[in-house]
């Protein structure tokens, strides 16, 4: 009995407690206290990008029978999200996943989630996934592998899809990407007439505008001796498939003692005339002050029109001179289109979504300590002699100095680092034109030391200035995750016929951009932790080489004035700004 009583006193207490009332007596029915509601949905949810718009929704019980209400109470990316009461849950703008915003930079955002009924609030932690709409849109798919030091690029104007591949040692090869065939006898073969010590080789490749009745194509090369040249070649008469090497016509010649900056693309605008790019003839800081001298072509680009001969008696320059080229009457060289750049290794003509324009000209200048840029011309209506501003700037920034409002501000730039949107030696690309939807009207380009491909709509870079700045490139790495190997050392991009565009990496892979199925993401998902592996190997080709020698790495020690086959421009920032001050006394 005693028992019993003791334990009805208890329970008397209890209730009086949580129900906060008096100690004396409880009185009427038993009331129980707020139980805190409890989540009912899921605490993780994927979202593709660029969703607008309520994609989940936060719901939860309440045993007592209250209204419940939602907010958000927390986490690393809560500035991101709306929330209304009812649970609706929303980015504040839409996300991309080439550009993710959250605090981890990995697609996943973190939010708290309170769920309250005015007496108690439960939370719980939501993670949300963005993903890849573009993933769905195309694929990346290697049709190369095993080539030697691949440099170059381009389509076989014959509506068969094949594509021209230039190695640096001097073979041009015929690939087939369909089965990723190379065709067993070389195209042209230049081994032991061309030089690969520091940055040179066979750089750049360009079939003449009327290639499939004329059969010629142009090479710009160094030769055993480091002198750039421009050799025109024509097809073998009885067989299309071969350049006939006895053809060669030397169309001009440019000494360059250092074995860096010699630039290296050729291309055709849209009025035939043939463009060269060359750099400023090697060393640290343009030591020559090459770029921002008329008189000479170093660290220019040349406009020429190789359909005439206006120097009969000169071998060295068989060419004439565009009436609009703005040296062409008066002082300065009157090859000059464009002048103040560093190493503008590789470049594109884009011609308008139809193809039908005269070609605006996009440029990669390779920057020294700080910036690389992407420069732009427009058109033959741009014919005023366009200064790109090195050595007196680079990119956006003095460099020499002084600077001046008669040079172009770049279109884009970025910083020297090891982040996503930085890296040491830009590499020029294209505009997209082919048949992904999502891509058309992209610049694509990219880093050759840290491997980050990137792109900008070209409405944008079209636009500048002001500069178009990094934060606003898309980063295009998972994007362009291949089927197999990796893109590591992107050195080209090029464009088939039909607007395909492939990626040339130098370690001997070439991969084709390509409209994908649902089926093909299991494999592209599954290599890309292979491809982050294959990232961290070093690069064993200079783009930039230090002071104009070939550099190498022994034992991990840079070895300079040798033979080499490592690019050290993200490895000796430091030793540049020891030696940045000698330059100048």
């Amino acid at each position: 009995m005693l028992r019993n009583q003791l334990r009805m006193a208890c329970f008397g207490c209890f209730v009086a407690l949580v129900a906060a009332c008096g100690g004396d007596s409880v009185s009427g029915s038993l009331t129980f206290g707020n139980t805190p509601p409890v989540f009912t949905s899921p605490s993780s949810v994927s979202v593709p990008e660029d969703t607008a718009g309520a994609f989940y929704t936060a719901t939860a019980t309440d045993m007592n029978n209250d209204a419940v209400t939602f907010r958000i109470t927390g986490g690393d990316d809560q500035e991101f999200f709306n929330l209304t009461s009812a649970g609706a849950l929303s980015f504040v703008t839409p996300p991309d996943f080439e550009n993710p915003q959250d605090t981890g930079g990995d697609n996943t955002y973190r939010v708290t989630l309170g769920a309250s009924d005015n007496a108690s609030t439960t939370q719980m932690s939501l993670l949300v996934t963005v993903t890849d709409r573009d993933s769905l849109a195309f694929r990346v798919r290697r049709v190369a592998s095993a080539l030697a030091s691949p440099v170059f690029i381009a389509p076989v104007p014959d509506g068969s899809g094949r594509m021209y591949v230039v190695e640096l040692a001097g073979r041009i090869r015929i690939l087939s990407p369909g089965d990723g065939t190379i065709a067993a006898t070389d195209f042209l073969d230049l081994r032991g007439q061309v030089s690969t010590s520091g940055e040179r080789g066979l750089l750049g490749f360009a079939t003449a505008p009327d290639f499939p009745t004329s059969g010629q194509f142009f090479v710009f090369l160094t030769d055993l001796v480091g002198t750039i040249e421009v050799r025109r070649y024509t097809v073998s008469a009885s067989n299309r498939e071969v350049a006939d090497p006895s053809t060669m016509q030397l169309i001009l010649r440019q000494p360059h003692e250092r074995a860096n900056h010699n630039g290296g693309w050729i291309g055709f605008d849209g009025s035939g005339y043939l463009h060269i790019a060359i750099g400023d003839g090697g060393g640290s800081g343009d030591p020559d002050n090459n770029a921002q001298n008329p008189d000479t072509w170093l660290g220019k680009i040349l406009r020429i029109d190789i359909t005439r001969d206006a120097y009969p008696s000169d071998p060295t320059r068989n060419y004439a001179i565009p009436d609009t080229n703005p040296f062409a009457r008066v002082g300065g060289a009157p090859e000059i289109w464009a002048l103040g750049l560093r190493n503008p290794f590789r470049a594109s003509f884009d011609f308008g979504p139809f193809g039908t324009g005269l070609g605006a000209l996009i440029i990669g200048d390779v920057g020294q300590e700080t910036v690389e840029e992407v420069d732009v011309m427009f058109g033959p209506e741009d014919n005023e002699g366009v200064n790109f501003g090195w050595s007196e700037r680079e990119g956006t920034r003095t460099f020499k100095g002084p600077d001046s409002t008669r040079f172009r501000q770049p279109a884009a730039e970025y910083l020297h680092g090891s982040g996503p949107r930085e890296g040491a030696t830009v590499i020029g690309g294209v505009v997209y034109r082919g048949p992904v939807e999502r891509l058309r009207g992209e610049y694509l380009f990219a880093d050759f030391i840290e491997g980050n491909v990137w792109s900008i709509p070209i409405d944008a870079l079209f636009a500048a200035p002001p500069t178009v700045s990094s934060d606003r490139f898309t980063l295009r790495n998972a994007d362009f995750t291949p089927d197999a190997g990796a893109i590591n050392n992107p050195v080209a991009f090029g464009t088939d016929q039909s607007g395909n565009v492939y990626i040339v990496d130098l370690d001997g892979e070439v991969f084709a951009i390509e409209g994908a199925s649902a089926s093909s993401q299991a494999p592209r998902q599954a290599s890309r932790a292979r491809a982050s592996l294959a990232k961290q190997t070093k690069p064993h080709w200079c783009i930039e080489a230090w002071d104009g020698h070939t550099v190498r790495w022994i034992d991990g020690n840079m070895v300079l004035a040798g033979q080499g086959f490592a690019c050290v421009r993200k490895y000796y920032d430091e030793l540049a700004l020891q030696r940045r001050a000698d330059q100048y006394e």
